[in-house]
């Protein structure tokens, strides 16, 4: 894969200040799990570095290869990440929804490719800045820094779990994992895209729920 990023929505990127749904963009941010303990004057030199795109479903953001890297805060919709390899064939790692965030934090530290791609599954709404920036950014703000250290770790081992829970849990067990942990996208979620997350067939997720197996 070429090794360059790939957003398509950058043609429709707009600043914070200039975008027609400021206020209620900024209210988002500030609920957001990283940025909702910001003081004032963190507010007034982060804002400024945002861009905001609106992405429509399927749209991919960054892709696996890339060296050109971003921070995302998820405003509205559903992102994913996934790895492909040369024949096509993907495995989702991870769906990330509002007042959370996706990024290459880990990979720009390593000095390495984007190790997998990040993709849009409903039409979705992001702030996102550069790598750079950011990371220039928490270097302000240690408490800041912190935090979204712990949170990368934790979303690191989050990921660990899942591909080890697809070789350890039969069909029925990695669902009820899911609702467990993530209940509140399972009705937003396409069913596709949750059978494939479970590495199951949308068919096999249909008749177990048939069955009365499982409540997706």
């Amino acid at each position: 894969m070429d090794h360059f990023r790939c957003v398509a929505a950058n043609d429709a990127m707009t600043t914070v200040a200039r975008h027609p749904h400021a206020a209620e963009i900024r209210l988002q941010l500030r609920q957001n799990l990283l940025l909702s303990a910001l003081p004032p004057e963190a507010w007034a030199e982060l804002e400024p570095l945002l861009s905001v795109i609106d992405c429509r479903k399927g749209e991919l953001l960054e892709c696996q290869g890339a060296v050109s890297m971003e921070q995302y805060f998820i405003l509205d919709g559903i992102l994913k990440r996934v790895v492909s390899n040369a024949e096509g064939k993907e495995m989702i790692l991870r769906f990330a929804s509002e007042q959370e965030f996706d990024t290459s934090y880990a990979a720009w530290r390593l000095g390495t490719p984007m190790p997998f791609s990040i993709r849009a599954v409903t039409p979705a709404r992001a702030a996102t800045l550069g790598m750079e920036e950011w990371v220039g950014f928490i270097e302000r703000f240690p408490a800041l820094k912190a935090h979204f250290e712990f949170e990368v770790m934790k979303l690191m081992s989050e990921v660990m779990a899942h591909t080890i829970t697809l070789h350890l849990l039969d069909a029925p067990g990695r669902v009820a994992r899911f609702i467990r942990k993530h209940g509140e996208l399972v009705e937003r979620l396409p069913k596709k895209e949750l059978a494939a997350y479970l590495n199951l067939s949308p068919e096999t997720l249909s008749r177990l729920k048939q069955r009365g197996k499982i409540s997706v």
